[in-house]
């Protein structure tokens, strides 16, 4: 994949631990999301994410990325390839920086990279949200992604498994 063409109006970055003050700034905003997502979020979960892969997936299909306007990240992703099989790519984080949300930006990322990735032949993207979250259940449905009817339970919360066919 060419992070490159994720976005067709943002520079998209790798992330890396010389990003994590810059990435918890951002997510630190979103108080609202670490309510119905605890812990709250620290400088070394954000480390923890960078490596956290699901079953049977290896480092080389994790796109850990922020969104810069300029020199300003506005947006992180983590983007697994290939996941939960060959023609889904699996969203596991996405977060706006809160000063630019509700004005769709968020939802042109989300396009862009829908775009680019129907252009290298995936076609769905799974993701997942916590239930009870109207925030993050909104957003996702505005963005065209459905429940798949499966979900499952963590330690302090629901998770609720939804797709958007490309």
């Amino acid at each position: 994949m060419d992070i490159s063409l994720f976005s067709d109006n943002y520079d998209v970055r790798r992330m890396d631990k010389a990003n994590i003050k810059d990435i918890y700034l951002l997510c630190s905003e979103n108080s609202l999301f670490y309510q119905y997502c605890p812990p709250f979020v620290t400088e070394q979960s954000i480390l923890d994410d960078m490596k956290a892969l699901p079953p049977n997936k290896e480092m080389s299909d994790k796109y850990y990325v922020g969104y810069y306007k300029g020199d300003k990240l506005i947006a992180v992703m983590d983007l697994i390839k290939a996941y939960p099989d060959e023609k889904t790519a699996f969203i596991g984080f996405f977060m706006t920086a809160a000063q630019i949300q509700n004005n769709g930006i968020g939802s042109g990322i989300i396009d862009d990279l829908c775009c680019y990735l129907t252009h290298i032949g995936f076609s769905s993207v799974r993701l997942g949200w916590v239930k009870g979250n109207p925030q993050a259940e909104h957003f996702w449905h505005k963005n065209n992604f459905t429940e798949t009817g499966i979900t499952y339970n963590t330690d302090n919360y629901t998770v609720v498994v939804a797709q958007r066919v490309l």
